[in-house]
């Protein structure tokens, strides 16, 4: 047995109308057949609530004991002996009394829901866990029954159920929420406006969390990938260390407190191709930091803090994540550190958080991959031990009584020049090489304090000197250039990966491309020109930031691409080995930009192709449908005025009324086959204004037989927003195709209610039915399902009622009538104002918890 699934009914503040909106959405399922029973609702003695409850079947509650007092509480054995589809649960924060089979509510209806009933239940915005401290400085009131936040996340649906604070103290003012003795009392406290308004804040803002969550499902399954705004944006610095997950995790936790954060892992490398970065470490954060729902982005710039903060504010972040620097404490005599840095340039505009771990104060350690290049640091102090060294050396050697001979004095001012190459490359060691052969034979070789040299041997020993030395710094240069060529090479290699992989996942955004490009090389902007041919002017076909280029001679970089487009960029001159990764960024978008032209015919073809269909169609209805009424009117006519007959009274109304009828019929066909091109053409402009439903759907019951249909819309149903017109088209429609396939004798309800901020229109036929495969096609223009006859109808009815719906807002569906037939729900928004016919308080009443 599966899992149940749970829904929740939240609200700001009690008696906004939870437990009312969750009976009431009992009563629809019990009409539609559904097992739903009560198993805990406290109606608080509200009337109107405890009306709610009649027709519905209540689960006995368990009463306990406890300091001499006698309490109820819900029968978890009770609800599960009994098994039923859906079980009512109020007030999920409830704490149940000592003695119960759990502690709370939340999990009792766990229980039910491991057993695999569906639960409603209701709760509050200030019962939920992470808010308490909130609500008690808003309120002055600690909620003592509280539910964890995880297990109303875990929801399958929520809703919030929503008042205006000047509404509920009106209802409070009316007696629908505490008795009349506690209503001043309550009103001067609790539900003082601030209060209300601070309490829906936080209701709204925390439902709309969730319902980015949803969003995000839906754009994955959709396969959207454009950029929607979001009103949180944390940028999270990597350098590629183990510290990297601790800050992800940090970041994702911050985005959640807000409504619709979003994380942005960025790894900044240096343009000379310095890293040192893990690639598998780098592999597990883009992992981690995209299951988290975040984006990774791989950024190249030489001045990391520049960098970081150049993207932050290219993408609009409020906040900025950063690790406690793992630089040793002597180390900092070299700089402040990134940390300090950004923070201290950031400015009023960006929050700068610096997250402690593991790894403070351990030191960077060896990189992975060496650098390329060496440093300006390092550069300075191999010019110092090659220079400086073997001078310090000599005094050293010269001002003491120890003799060590010739060969180990040049064996020390050889370790010099070895140190010195590899500190500061070839021009250091060369120069402490050159250096200190002139000392040693100064100094060290007879005849002393001159430059000759007087035993060849030593002639020797210095020419071996010089050679040693030139070859050690020949070789530290070699391999730091070829470090630096591979990991340049690298730096191009996880760009371009990523290029592959936006193939491959299907990304054909032209604008989010070159905004990657923007990124990746630190540009101001981007244009993607295109010209047909060699003398015609250039012409945008995309482009990021501010004032992008027109031409590419007006741009710092451009990259042809072909003969007559060029991808330009402005910002700065890159170096020539960044060139060849822009041009594959180059080939990438002139690709998508084709895809996307490419996308687009087809789209055109598609649109082409189902008009030729509805054509075909039309050709086919106008050859059958529209003669058949227009024979018989014909024939009727024809036999009117022949004056071979002599017609009785009777048999003129009989041919009369069949002219009509076929009139009637021709005219209905005409006005769908017109309102089908006008929703193909996408001219329908609904005038959406406030009007009650009952004086609307009667009215598109004229062409069906009076006692055909049996209709119960409700006087207190609340003002929809519609355009009445296309409302009873659609509605007209409907009620036709259910009373064609209605049996005889069977009348067609048409039934109207309230569901939260909708109004549901469900006409209910007793018929042969569709299966689920076919109850889409059936809104599809010109399709008839089963056996129709050709005179049934060309087929549009349904496909114009359901273009109607979707122009004004409002949705149209079939769903199975239980025990058998169709039945067709036609969902259309409230009015905003809320008002119904009858009285003011109707609506209110019925929102009452």
């Amino acid at each position: 047995m599966g899992r149940g699934r749970l829904r929740i009914y939240l609200g700001a503040a009690p008696g906004v109308g939870k437990t009312y909106a969750m009976l009431s959405e009992a009563h629809r399922r019990v009409e539609r057949g559904t097992d739903c029973v009560v198993a805990f609702v406290e109606h608080h003695a509200r009337p109107r609530t405890e009306v709610m409850l009649r027709g519905l079947e209540e689960i006995p509650r368990r009463e306990l004991e406890y300091r001499g007092s006698f309490f109820t509480e819900m029968d978890v054995d009770a609800v599960l002996a009994r098994s039923p589809q859906v079980a009512l649960v109020d007030e999920l924060a409830h704490t149940n009394v000592p003695g119960s089979r759990n502690g709370k509510r939340w999990q009792d209806v766990e229980e039910l829901l491991a057993a695999g009933i569906d639960v409603v239940s209701t709760v509050n915005i200030q019962h939920l866990e992470s808010l308490g401290d909130v609500v008690e400085s808003i309120t002055g009131v600690r909620q003592k029954e509280t539910v964890p936040d995880e297990v109303v996340r875990r929801a399958d649906q929520m809703e919030l159920v929503d008042m205006s604070p000047q509404a509920l103290r009106r209802r409070m003012a009316h007696g629908n929420i505490y008795q009349p003795d506690k209503v001043d009392a309550a009103l001067s406290n609790y539900f003082r406006p601030g209060n209300l308004t601070a309490l829906r804040e936080l209701a709204l803002l925390w439902v709309a969390d969730r319902v980015d969550e949803y969003l995000q499902q839906y754009r994955g399954e959709h396969g959207i990938r454009s950029t929607w705004q979001a009103r949180e944006r944390i940028v999270v610095g990597l350098t590629g260390g183990p510290e990297g997950r601790t800050l992800i995790r940090r970041a994702a936790r911050l985005a959640e407190k807000g409504a619709g954060g979003e994380v942005l892992a960025v790894y900044i490398a240096r343009s000379d191709g310095l890293t040192s970065a893990s690639p598998k470490e780098l592999a597990v954060q883009r992992t981690l930091v995209e299951d988290l729902g975040g984006t990774f982005h791989h950024v190249i710039g030489d001045e990391i803090p520049s960098a970081l903060l150049e993207f932050a504010r290219g993408v609009n972040a409020t906040q900025i994540v950063l690790g406690v620097s793992r630089r040793k404490g002597w180390q900092y005599v070299f700089g402040p550190g990134v940390g300090a840095t950004v923070a201290r340039e950031s400015g009023p505009d960006l929050d700068v958080h610096l997250i402690t771990h593991d790894e403070v104060g351990k030191g960077r350690g060896l990189p992975v991959a060496r650098g390329a290049r060496l440093g300006r640091s390092r550069i300075i102090g191999g010019w110092l031990t090659g220079i400086g060294g073997p001078a310090l050396l000599t005094v050293l050697l010269t001002h003491t009584d120890a003799d060590l001979g010739f060969t180990n004095d040049m064996l020390l001012f050889l370790t010099l020049t070895v140190a010195a190459a590899l500190l500061g490359g070839l021009l250091p060691s060369l120069a402490s090489a050159a250096f200190g052969s002139l000392l040693l034979n100064w100094y060290f070789t007879p005849p002393f304090h001159r430059l000759t040299i007087a035993d060849p041997k030593n002639i020797l020993a210095l020419a071996i000197f010089v050679g040693v030395a030139v070859s050690v710094a020949s070789v530290v240069d070699l391999a730091a250039r070829r470090t630096h060529q591979a990991a340049r090479l690298r730096a191009e290699s996880e760009i371009l990966s990523f290029l592959a992989g936006s193939v491959l996942r299907g990304e054909t955004s032209v604008d989010a491309l070159l905004e990657r490009v923007r990124e990746t090389f630190a540009m101001e902007s981007v244009a993607l020109l295109e010209r047909t041919s060699d003398v015609e002017p250039w012409t945008c076909a995309a482009s990021v930031g501010p004032q992008p280029p027109i031409r590419p001679e007006d741009a710092d970089v451009d990259m042809p691409v072909g003969d007559h487009m060029a991808l330009a960029l402005s910002g700065r001159v890159l170096p020539a080995e960044d060139r060849r990764v822009l041009a594959a960024f180059a080939a990438q978008a002139a690709v998508v930009l084709d895809r996307r032209r490419l996308q687009q015919e087809a789209e055109q073809a598609r649109t082409l192709a189902e008009g030729n269909r509805i054509r075909t169609a039309l050709l086919a209805a106008v050859s059958h449908d529209l003669r058949t009424p227009l024979a018989a009117i014909k024939a009727a006519v024809s036999s009117l005025r022949s004056d071979d007959v002599a017609w009785s009274q009777e048999d003129e109304a009989e041919l009369l009324e069949g002219i009509e009828a076929g009139a009637d019929r021709l005219d209905l066909l005409v006005g769908n086959l017109l309102d089908m091109s006008r929703l193909q053409t996408g001219t329908v402009t609904p005038l959406i204004r406030e009007i009650d439903l009952d004086e609307v759907v009667p009215m598109a019951l004229g062409g069906v037989p009076e006692d055909s249909v049996e209709l119960d819309v409700p006087e207190t149903l609340p003002m929809v927003a519609v355009d009445p017109g296309l409302l009873e088209r659609s509605v007209a429609n409907i009620v036709e195709n259910a009373v064609k396939y209605s049996p005889d004798g069977e009348r067609v309800l048409v039934a109207a209610s309230t569901l939260g901020d909708r109004v549901e229109v469900r006409v209910v036929d007793r018929g042969p039915g569709v299966p689920d495969e076919a109850k889409e096609r059936i809104f599809a223009p010109f399709q008839r399902y089963g056996d129709a006859p050709r005179g049934a109808g060309v087929g549009l009815g349904l496909a114009v009622a359901r273009g109607f719906a979707e122009a004004m807002g409002g949705t149209l569906d079939a769903e199975d009538t239980p025990g058998g037939g169709l039945t067709m729900v036609l969902t259309v928004r409230a009015g905003p104002s809320g008002a119904v016919r009858p009285a003011e308080l109707a609506q209110p009443e019925r929102q009452a918890s």
